[in-house]
């Protein structure tokens, strides 16, 4: 059982505009009646293979109770099945493991078409011997004159339409099941392996952006320490509070937005501070509804906004950070003042690549990131569709 973060049981606490949203949720995804037969399929191989040929066996001993008109005894039927059904299990494994392997993996078409030809002559012959030298005068059935070895050896014919047939016809059941698990073991395999390449990715991306976030926030306590301001401990303590959520609560590929939004709020006090009355912040928020979200994907626009904005501009810099939330759709809007117009190509700037970096792992085709600059001002709007869980 895999648990995400998102929907489900909760403890709710009070959020920055003064509703109540779940602080912890998660939500459970079974596996399904597949996936459990194919695990038990892997665990079990070799009694998956003998309660095939069981039900094989059954079938083939309930359709011959009756042979040539004439009634046999269950005994008969448990041997000469039992052996007919040798050249059957002969077949399938023939098919599946030499034949299809050599001809569609290994690309020895020759090889592979002489030694299917070859064998499907031998076991069919092998059918017919079992059949006319040893299940026939097991049933009373005398030999029939013709019937020599030179003849079971060379009528083709009645070897293909007699034998060939339903021998192969088992056997191709046989390897279509085969082939049909294996296929779906290779899809399970391929999707474990891209979730998990999402997964170091974002780890890889996380760990660009933790040190850039601690690079700038230390820099600006240590400009407040030059200055001995006293809200340098405010600021230390308010850095403390969001590396604990860093390190021991953004492990997970979405979090609470409960927890973003607290971090958001340190992170903009930690400004405050800094700027003073110098600068104009705004924050409103409108929840209807906790959703997991991407860590740190609130407070990286918003970094960035004081960045390239705030902190090149010697006046008094403007930013205004509007978060709406619906039950479908997450709408993030972060704007700010510019002296200069920004570079998106700068060396530093990690922030917007790194967001849309992590989006499109995420949140492929469900998203858009926008950003416009017109009259001194930069606006970046980000848009989640949260209809299906990413």
């Amino acid at each position: 059982m895999i648990v995400i973060p998102g929907s489900g049981g909760s403890f709710a606490v009070p959020s920055t505009t003064g509703v109540f949203i779940p602080q912890k949720t998660y939500y459970y995804t079974a596996m399904s009646p597949i996936d459990h037969i194919l695990a038990c399929q892997r665990r079990h191989r070799l009694a998956s293979h003998i309660f095939f040929w069981l039900i094989v066996y059954l079938l083939g001993i309930s359709s011959s109770k009756y042979y040539d008109g004439k009634q046999f005894s269950i005994g008969f039927s448990l041997i000469s099945d039992g052996l007919y059904m040798s050249t059957e299990v002969i077949a399938a494994y023939f098919l599946a493991y030499l034949i299809i392997p050599a001809f569609f993996y290994r690309k020895k078409y020759i090889a592979a078409s002489a030694a299917f030809l070859l064998g499907s002559y031998l076991i069919c012959l092998l059918a017919r011997f079992i059949v006319v030298r040893i299940a026939e005068p097991l049933a009373g059935v005398k030999p029939k004159p013709f019937e020599d070895n030179h003849e079971l050896l060379t009528d083709i014919p009645k070897l293909i339409y007699v034998y060939f047939f339903q021998i192969f016809a088992v056997a191709l059941v046989f390897l279509i099941i085969r082939l049909l698990t294996e296929h779906i073991s290779h899809q399970q395999r391929t999707l474990t392996l891209e979730k998990e390449k999402i997964a170091t990715e974002l780890r890889l991306l996380k760990s660009q952006l933790n040190p850039h976030f601690l690079f700038n926030t230390l820099n600006n306590i240590y400009a407040l320490s030059i200055l001995n301001s006293p809200v340098t401990s405010t600021c230390i303590g308010k850095l403390s509070e969001m590396l604990d959520y860093i390190l021991y609560h953004c492990d997970s590929t979405l979090v609470p937005l409960s927890g973003e939004i607290n971090l958001l709020n340190n992170y903009l006090g930690l400004e405050r501070l800094r700027y003073d009355q110098r600068l104009q912040l705004r924050f409103t928020s409108h929840i209807e509804k906790e959703t997991p979200i991407p860590p740190l994907l609130l407070l990286s626009l918003a970094e960035n906004a004081f960045k390239h904005g705030a902190s090149q501009d010697p006046g008094q810099p403007s930013i205004d950070i509007d978060l709406r939330v619906t039950p479908d759709s997450l709408r993030y809007a972060v704007s700010n003042t510019i002296v200069d117009q920004p570079n998106p190509n700068t060396t530093g700037n990690i922030g917007l690549p790194n967001i849309r970096q992590q989006l499109d792992l995420l949140y492929p085709n469900r998203h858009t990131l926008l950003t416009n600059n017109e009259n001194n001002r930069f606006t970046a709007l980000l848009t989640l569709n949260l209809k299906s869980t990413p």
